[in-house]
């Protein structure tokens, strides 16, 4: 069978799985479409928390990322395993014993006030879009290569298969749909890997195989190889990096500490019965996450290899099928700038014939190293379960986010629970329009948009939480102006650079050599500094919430 025949039944039958876990799984109470009704088993919230979290980006752009940027890529592989570590040590068990549906609730009641849930309630809406935005692009790609739609019906249909789970089963039909996708996307993942690795290299664990040597070059390393081939068309040795140091360690903070202030992620540990579910969860998932995550490393390397010998110096007549498939979809140009019918794909952007983004190199991977056709289909199951396990965790976010925390807790405290699962399940369905349209108009490519999102999580909710645990004496002012203050110098600085000025948008007008995905690091330092200030200047905190944090940070036995 052909590549599309087979993408047809995989796809099909995965989504047929996710539908029918949804109907199963359908939530009949707020508690139930919040936070799965608190019963979820710490193994299976486990894998719903590691299929949540890698996302599009996860999945189908960080090995792109790090097969273009080499060394310089692995900002991403660090940043987020690291602030997985940190949220999953640092918060999760407090945040679960403090025992709310939401993030915007922690705040709202941590910092007694309505004004503190409202603009978490901003900030968490704001994060979650942009977030999304790179899912639903994610999902164009995906259908508009495998699908023969263009990349914009691809987001619409995505949206509509997001709707139907996320709007009906909530929490609780999201919960076990993300079991059924991580095991999808794993399975997806690996198998390339594993087959690629065996080729290329003899040894079936991609993660030991991509620093071994070749088969058909006994002696020579991969990543010497690969080095060799980069320099020779004037691109920096892999194993190098061009990126100042001081924004890969800014990018890596931001991505770490956004990662702790993610709201889609930390409402994962609400829904277990138990402080200790909570931890023995997250125990779980960063298993389950490591799995892929030493995998991407060796899928870049892979790739970047042989798409760099299956095109350079060939005739375009004579390129692979992969090249031509992806050619239809705008996502590989070829402009023959000298007209002798080769591909010249080199550094210089003057002397440059090649355009390829990075988000398809996992998708296109198994087609460069002339897999089965089974294999390619079974890759674009995989990264449209990483998109919409995210993509419905996010939209949750917000319709919960404005359901329970602007309606329930702020604007008409007298609403029924029906009203607001009803008004829940409208709220999902107007954020999947917005993220559709986001999808369609997206501000970068996958992993870049989703970055944004995370430097803006650490420049607003990180503090904000990490101080409402461990100070008891961060009060509201301080709070709700250090949010305000490292949001809107976050965001302006990104949309500045990215939307304003993008000419601008280089090392040399950065501020401090910062780039746009790294300065939510100092986004989260302005947000610390201005919210101690501001404390320091104002009235402590009543002594009922002063006990309430203690009280969160005693250990209790469950």
């Amino acid at each position: 069978m052909d590549i599309q025949t087979w993408t047809f039944i995989i796809v099909g039958l995965s989504f047929a799985l996710y539908i029918g876990i949804a109907i199963w799984s359908r939530a009949t109470s707020t508690k139930e479409f919040y936070v799965a009704g608190s019963e979820v088993s710490p193994l299976a919230n486990g894998i719903a928390t590691a299929a949540d979290w890698m996302s599009a980006a996860s999945f189908i752009s960080m090995a792109g990322l790090i097969s273009f940027l080499g060394r310089d890529g692995s900002v991403y592989l660090m940043g987020w395993t690291g602030g997985y570590v940190l949220l999953a040590l640092l918060l999760a068990p407090y945040l679960r014993k403090f025992g709310k549906f939401t993030v915007p609730d922690f705040i709202g009641d941590r910092y007694y006030s309505q004004t503190a849930r409202v603009v978490a309630v901003v900030c968490a809406i704001f994060i979650s879009f942009t977030y999304v935005a790179g899912q639903m692009r994610g999902v164009g790609i995906v259908f508009s290569r495998f699908l023969s739609v263009d990349i914009n019906t691809g987001v619409l249909i995505g949206m509509a298969i997001v709707f139907f789970y996320a709007v009906l089963g909530g929490m609780k039909g999201i919960t076990y749909t993300q079991v059924a996708q991580y095991c999808v996307l794993i399975f997806a993942y690996l198998v390339p890997a594993i087959f690629i690795s065996i080729m290329m290299t003899g040894n079936p664990i991609p993660q030991l195989g991509f620093g071994g040597d070749l088969v058909n070059e006994p002696g020579v390393s991969l990543l010497d190889k690969l080095d060799g081939l980069g320099t020779a068309l004037g691109f920096t040795a892999y194993t190098q990096g061009n990126k100042p140091m001081i924004d890969v360690f800014f990018i890596t903070a931001a991505l770490m500490v956004g990662t702790a202030g993610l709201p889609h992620v930390i409402v994962r540990f609400f829904t277990v019965p138990k402080v200790r579910d909570a931890r023995k969860s997250a125990g779980y998932a960063l298993v389950f996450i490591a799995i892929l995550y030493t995998t991407a490393p060796a899928i870049a390397v892979f790739a970047r290899t042989n798409l760099i010998q299956s095109v350079s110096e060939k005739s375009y007549n004579e390129v692979p099928s992969w090249f031509k498939n992806w050619e239809t979809t705008g996502l590989v140009e070829f402009k023959d700038k000298n007209g002798d019918g080769k591909i010249q794909y080199v550094q210089n952007p003057e002397i440059n014939e090649l355009k390829i983004d990075p988000d398809i190199i996992v998708l296109a991977n198994p087609e460069i190293a002339k897999l089965p056709n089974w294999v390619i289909g079974l890759v674009a199951a995989g990264g449209l379960a990483a998109a919409l396990s995210t993509a419905a965790g996010l939209l949750l976010v917000i319709s919960t986010s404005i359901a329970h925390d602007l309606l329930k807790k702020t604007f008409r405290p007298e609403i029924s629970e029906k009203g607001e699962l009803r008004a829940a399940r409208i709220a999902a369905a107007c954020a999947i329009f917005v993220a559709g349209y986001f999808g369609i108009n997206p501000p970068g490519f996958v992993a870049q948009v989703v970055a944004f999102a995370f430097g803006l999580a650490a420049a607003s909710f990180f503090p904000a939480i990490l101080m409402g645990i461990f100070s008891k004496k961060m009060n509201k002012e301080g709070a709700i102006t250090g949010m305000l203050v490292g949001l809107v110098f976050t965001a302006g600085y990104i949309i500045y650079f990215k939307f304003v000025n993008p000419q601008a948008n280089n090392a040399d007008n950065w501020l401090f050599g910062i780039s746009p995905e790294g300065i939510g690091t100092l986004g989260m330092i302005l947000n610390f500094a201005t919210a101690i200030i501001i404390s320091k200047f104002s009235n402590d905190p009543p002594l009922e919430v002063q006990e309430m944090v203690e009280n969160i940070r005693v250990p209790k036995s469950d």
